[in-house]
């Protein structure tokens, strides 16, 4: 069975948390609001796809497609 991967609004969450940038300069540099960030780190809300993009592009984010499985393949 192939392993699933966490959710893109989960990926997102991890990378705001770990990029070394506090969530107030990722605000400032975004346009996106605090109070927002916030919420959408803690869970307890969403983010606009504008919003997504901001905060994507301000910390030089790509998606990039898992190799398949062996399993998968088969």
């Amino acid at each position: 069975m192939p392993r699933k991967t966490a959710p893109l609004s989960d990926q997102l969450r991890r990378a705001i948390e770990s990029s070394g940038v506090s969530r107030y300069r990722i605000a400032k540099e975004t346009g996106v609001s605090q109070s927002s960030l916030a919420l959408f780190v803690s869970g307890e809300r969403g983010l606009s796809m504008e919003a997504m993009d901001a905060v994507g592009q301000y910390l030089r984010l790509k998606i990039v497609k898992a190799p398949e499985s062996r399993a998968a393949k088969e």
